[in-house]
């Protein structure tokens, strides 16, 4: 082999070198390249399409921002106008007298309840406050006993209520900070029918939602502590087809509407549900005998609604004593047979 040839195979081993390490590095870049960008998943995707959305409107969203600003300033502007016409709620707001009278809601029923009932309770409280708060005369509004599971809910479902404003919220029990005398406990089993309200009074309503199975508890306890008692004059104004028990809010309202017409009728029309079928007693056709038959039917109509399955506040008296008479009357015949 002659000299000139071994430079020249030299050089072209040295070429394929050159070719091969060439070939290597654009590989190994090709694979830093795929481990740099490996494929994106739709999710990420989706990410990023309304990452990039987003940017782009930007300029909408300011542009929309201003047009709410614009909105909110002249609907300011309106009510500032209709202020002149005296229709406003702020200005009806003061015309507000408040009742020297007390109502008080008792929470101590609490261990008689199950949750079901106790969030029922807790919805007609707010209801109560909501009512009270847009009263032309509200009254001063206690609730006591407050604790045990009503206040766990209360704090879990509505932690706005350590901020509401015209109540009294304790936990003792009223008998602790109120007068004997004062009280009036509103029970359906009290002989007592209220006819008017006496605005120096206490008048405390049972916070107990029971379906009717702790009948004559309100009126038991009120005798336990010696405390006055009375039911309200439904029977003396109203004829209703379904039964004649009320929720704790409708009592309550019944008393705001009471200070504020000072007539027992048009309280009752005024609050009472319309499926309650309630009818003014002048107006009604029945027999005594069927009144008296429909007023002991304690039926299942609305047996699921929080506003119905409510505390025996104050509705007509369960008729133990026919059911008395007829035990003396059996009683009396038994003893009269030879």
């Amino acid at each position: 082999m002659s000299s000139e040839m071994v430079p020249a195979i030299v050089e072209t081993s040295n070429v394929e070198r050159k070719q091969d390490l060439g070939e290597d590095q654009e590989e190994s870049q090709k694979l830093r390249l795929d481990e740099k960008f490996e494929p994106i998943s739709k999710r990420q995707m989706k990410k990023l399409i309304k990452q990039k959305q987003w940017e782009e409107q930007r300029e909408l969203r300011k542009q929309k921002r201003k047009e709410k600003r614009k909105r909110k300033q002249l609907e300011r502007q309106c009510q500032l106008e209709s202020n002149s016409d005296g229709n406003d709620r702020k200005r009806i707001r003061r015309d507000v007298v408040r009742s020297t009278l007390r109502l008080i809601i008792d929470c101590s029923f609490d261990s008689l309840m199950v949750l079901k009932d106790i969030k029922k309770l807790h919805k007609q409280i707010q209801r109560c406050y909501a009512e009270n708060r847009r009263a032309l005369h509200p009254v001063q509004f206690y609730l006591t006993s407050h604790g045990g599971q009503l206040k766990k809910n209360m704090d879990e479902n509505d932690k706005g209520w350590v901020n509401w404003k015209d109540i009294h919220i304790k936990p003792e029990h009223y008998i602790e900070f109120i007068k004997k005398e004062d009280l009036i406990y509103l029970t359906s089993d009290s002989p007592n029918v209220l006819k008017e309200l006496d605005e120096s009074k206490a008048y405390v309503i049972g916070g107990l939602v029971d379906h009717n199975h702790q009948k004559g508890l309100t009126y038991k306890q009120a005798s336990d502590h010696g405390i006055d008692h009375a039911q309200l004059p439904l029977g003396n104004f109203v004829k209703m087809n379904s039964r004649k028990v009320l929720a704790v809010n409708h009592v309550f309202e019944i008393i705001l509407e009471y200070l504020q017409t000072r007539d027992w009728q048009e309280a009752f029309f005024t609050v009472l549900p319309q499926r309650k079928g309630a009818v003014p007693t002048d107006k009604t056709c029945e027999s005594s005998l069927h009144d008296k038959t429909s007023a002991r039917v304690e039926g299942g109509l609305d047996s699921d609604s929080s506003e119905e399955e409510s505390s025996r506040n104050e509705l007509d008296p369960p008729h133990e004593e026919e059911k008395q008479d007829k035990e003396n009357s059996t009683e009396s015949t038994v003893h009269s047979t030879p």
